[in-house]
């Protein structure tokens, strides 16, 4: 799972699996799924994300995780 946040268009993604998005659906204001040929869910996108959440914090809690990477998006010179 990855979670990414595009500051240019206020866009959080979380991508659930891997794979090629055929279709998309809006499933609630500002949310929408993107969706594999065999429906399966591979990501969440959340429009206006910076009105909708705050975005300086994250927290996990009993994750089974095997690795833990934290990036930071640098900003060109």
């Amino acid at each position: 799972m990855e979670i990414r946040y595009f500051p240019e268009s206020d866009i959080l993604y979380i991508k659930l699996i891997d794979g090629v998005s055929t279709e998309s659906e809006e499933v609630a204001p500002y949310v929408v799924l993107d969706f594999d040929a065999k429906k399966r869910v591979l990501g969440i996108e959340i429009e206006d994300a910076s009105q909708r959440m705050d975005l300086s914090k994250l927290e996990i809690s009993a994750l089974p995780l095997a690795d833990l990477v934290f990036s930071q998006q640098r900003m060109p010179a």
